[in-house]
C-alpha cells in the first residue's frame, strides 16, 4: 500500500489525507522508508531542477513579545529576554549587504510582534536601496492587513514567511484564521508565501501533522517543509524533548511528497545533513535574533553562515543556485517528471 502511495506521488497526483498518513505512519528505518525519502529526493530535483538555494534571515530586535507562543524564547511567559534591543538600520543594512555578497539566494528580515510596522518598512526601504536591484527580499513578521502587504510589496518585498503553526491557538494566543487571513492578504498584494510545518515536537500526533501539511498545500506556496521544535531550557514545553534530526528527515520527506511538484522549495530548519539529503533543497543562515536561541546573538550559536548552509549541501550531493532565488521568481518554471517505485528500485 505505501508503494501505491509513493508512486501516486510521483505520477504526479494529490495525495488525500488517508494516504498523507499512512505515509507519516511508516516506522524509521524501514524499507518503506527508505523508499520515501528516495522518492521525496527525487520529486525535490524535479521540481527545482537540481538546485539547492541557501537563504539567510537577519533577527532585527529582541523583546517580551506578547503573542506568548510557547516555543519561543521572545514569547514574555517564557521570560528568556527581559529587555529590548533593536539593531541599528546600519547594522541591519551592513548583515544583510554581507549575506548578499556571501552568495545568499533570499534575504530575509525577521522582528518581534512589538517591531512598530512604520518602522519595519522605513528600515526595509533602506536595506532594498543598499542592495542589488535583482536581490530578493522576504518579511517574517507578524500579521499583517492587506494595506500592509501592498505597503510590503511597494518597499520591495518579493514575498513572506508564514506559518499556521503546529499548537496555534493552543500554544499561542493568535487565531488558526487570523494565520490563514494573512496568506489571503499577501497573495492579493502579489507577495509570494513561503511556509511551512513547524515547530515540530515529539507529542504532536499524526492528524496534527497532516492537517497542517494540508494547509500548506492549500496555501499555494512556492516552498514548504518540516522544521523541529527547539526546545527553550526551563519552559513548559521543554519536557516532551526534540524529535530526531532522521525522524525530521522521513517527516520532510512526506511533506515533500503531499505538496506535489507544483511546489519547487522543501525546507528544513535547523540546517542539517540527513534532512537535505532525504528532500530538503532549502535551509537558512541566520544572524541577530532567533526564536530558538536564548542568546542575543545568534550567529555563532544556533545560526549558520552561509558558507556553513553551502557545505551542508555539498555533503548531501546538492547543486546550490548561484544566483537570486528561483523559488521566489515570479518567471520561476516548474519542471514536471513521473518516476515510479519501480524505476526507484532500479536506480
Amino acid at each position: 500500500m505505501v508503494k501505491n502511495v509513493i508512486d501516486k506521488a510521483l505520477s504526479g497526483d494529490i495525495l488525500n489525507k488517508e494516504e498523507i498518513a499512512l505515509l507519516f505512519e511508516v516506522p524509521l528505518f524501514t524499507c518503506d522508508s527508505a523508499l520515501i525519502q528516495s522518492a521525496a529526493r527525487h520529486m525535490c530535483e524535479e521540481a527545482s531542477n537540481g538546485l539547492a538555494e541557501v537563504h539567510a534571515q537577519v533577527g532585527l530586535d529582541i523583546a517580551r513579545c506578547p503573542r506568548n507562543c510557547r516555543f519561543c524564547s521572545f514569547a514574555a511567559c517564557n521570560e528568556v529576554f527581559t529587555e529590548t534591543v533593536e539593531l541599528l538600520v546600519e547594522e541591519i543594512v551592513n548583515r544583510a549587504h554581507d549575506f548578499e555578497y556571501d552568495g545568499a539566494n533570499a534575504i530575509y528580515l525577521m522582528t518581534t510582534s512589538r517591531y512598530h510596522f512604520a518602522k519595519f518598512i522605513e528600515v526595509a526601504q533602506e536595506v532594498r536601496k543598499s542592495l542589488k536591484p535583482d536581490t530578493i527580499l522576504v518579511a517574517n513578521i507578524d500579521d499583517f492587513s492587506k494595506k500592509q502587504a501592498m505597503q510590503l510589496k511597494d518597499a520591495g518585498f518579493s514575498g513572506v514567511y508564514h506559518a499556521v503553526r503546529l499548537g496555534e491557538g493552543r500554544d499561542t494566543t493568535i487565531p488558526v484564521a487570523k494565520r490563514l487571513q494573512t496568506f489571503m492578504n499577501a497573495k492579493e498584494a502579489g507577495l509570494l508565501l513561503g511556509t511551512c510545518v513547524e515547530p515540530i515536537g515529539p507529542e504532536h500526533g499524526i492528524h496534527e501533522l497532516v492537517e497542517k501539511t494540508v494547509i500548506t498545500r492549500e496555501a499555494t506556496p512556492i516552498f514548504s517543509g518540516a522544521m523541529r521544535r527547539i526546545p527553550i531550557p526551563n519552559t513548559e514545553l521543554a519536557r516532551y524533548g526534540t524529535v530526531s534530526e532522521t525522524r525530521m528527515a522521513h517527516i520532510l520527506s512526506v511533506v515533500r511528497l503531499a505538496l506535489g511538484y507544483a511546489v519547487p522549495g522543501n525546507c528544513t530548519h535547523e540546517p542539517n545533513v540527513i534532512g537535505v539529503a532525504a528532500g530538503a533543497n532549502l535551509i537558512w543562515a541566520e544572524t541577530g535574533s532567533n526564536p530558538r536561541d536564548v542568546e542575543k546573538e545568534t550567529e555563532g550559536k544556533r545560526g549558520m553562515s552561509v558558507q556553513q548552509c553551502r557545505q551542508i549541501f555539498k555533503e548531501a550531493e546538492w547543486d546550490v543556485l548561484k544566483r537570486p532565488s528561483r523559488f521566489f521568481s515570479t518567471k520561476r518554471t516548474v519542471k514536471s517528471a513521473q518516476v515510479t517505485y519501480g524505476t526507484l528500485l532500479k536506480d
